[in-house]
C-alpha cells in the first residue's frame, strides 16, 4: 500500500501549515493557475474553492 500524499492533497496541507505559521498568502511557492496553487490556496483558506454553500436540509 502506498501511503504517499499526492502532490494536491500535500499542497492543501503546506497550505493550512504556512497559515498556522503566520506566512502571509502570497506566500504560496506554486505557479499561477498550477492545481497545486488552487490546493495550497485551499489549504490556506481552510475551504475548498469548488464547495458551495450548504443548503438547509429538507424533510424527506
Amino acid at each position: 500500500m502506498d501511503l504517499r500524499q499526492s502532490p494536491t492533497l500535500n499542497a492543501v496541507s503546506e497550505g493550512a501549515r504556512a497559515r498556522a505559521a503566520g506566512r502571509p498568502k502570497d506566500a504560496c511557492p506554486y505557479p499561477a493557475n498550477s492545481p497545486q496553487r488552487k490546493a495550497w490556496l485551499e489549504g490556506y483558506d481552510g475551504t475548498p474553492s469548488e464547495d458551495g454553500p450548504d443548503l438547509p436540509m429538507t424533510d424527506a
